[in-house]
């Protein structure tokens, strides 16, 4: 299974109420892959060349395994717990080619792609079983993985964005090394998502292989 290595758990207090009250915030949660320095550079060159986007800085660029949401405390403790059960070996994989979302219609979100990878969807699917031990409602949407590399505040010309992918279309990353996964806490910001780390597991070499 894998190693639980770092817990920060917590909740945080917003504000006092007029009568005292703690008003406290709910964190979403979503669990993630990092990206290593040496990745993250490689995806600098890419942002640049749209009209009005918001190109993620590099402390937001992740790779999402699952999308979990607004959670209590107790409930986190759990999420933390649980995710500390899932086997899984280190692994590669490597980034590929950019999309949007959506695919059709006005574009929203732009994208660096993930090359196919049995054990990326191996590891995605025991995430997604330890988590409905703890009754965390199934996803609906099927995994996509990528990593989002810009916002797209306004619409964009078919044109303008259909020059950028082309210019871009043989983007591949060096082969990175997969050797844990983590668990996020996101926090709404006026410039965007704050996003903190509230716990780390270490994929387990040599650990039985199965589905």
């Amino acid at each position: 299974m894998a190693r639980l290595v770092i817990w920060q758990g917590r909740c945080r207090t917003l504000y006092r109420g007029a009568i005292g009250h703690e008003v406290v915030a709910v964190p979403r949660l979503f669990v993630a892959l990092d990206l290593p320095a040496s990745v993250k550079k490689s995806l600098e060159p890419l942002a640049k060349g749209l009209g009005d986007v918001r190109w993620l800085s590099s402390d937001q660029q992740h790779l999402t395994l699952r999308f979990i949401g607004d959670v209590d405390n107790g409930a986190l403790h759990d999420v933390a717990e649980t995710l500390a059960t899932v086997p899984a070996q280190p692994f590669q994989l490597t980034l590929r080619g950019l999309g949007h979302f959506p695919p059709r219609g006005e574009p929203r979100v732009l994208w660096v792609g993930v090359e196919k990878n049995a054990e990326l969807a191996s590891l995605k699917r025991r995430i997604d079983r330890a988590l409905r031990e703890v009754e965390v409602p199934p996803e609906t949407r099927k995994f996509a993985p990528h990593v989002t590399i810009a916002r797209i505040r306004a619409p964009l010309s078919p044109t303008r964005l259909g020059t950028y992918l082309m210019r871009h279309s043989l983007y591949r990353s060096e082969p990175l090394p997969v050797s844990s996964f983590h668990l996020y806490s996101s926090w709404l910001r006026s410039d965007g998502a704050e996003h903190q780390l509230e716990a780390s597991y270490e994929l387990v070499p040599g650990i039985d292989d199965f589905d």
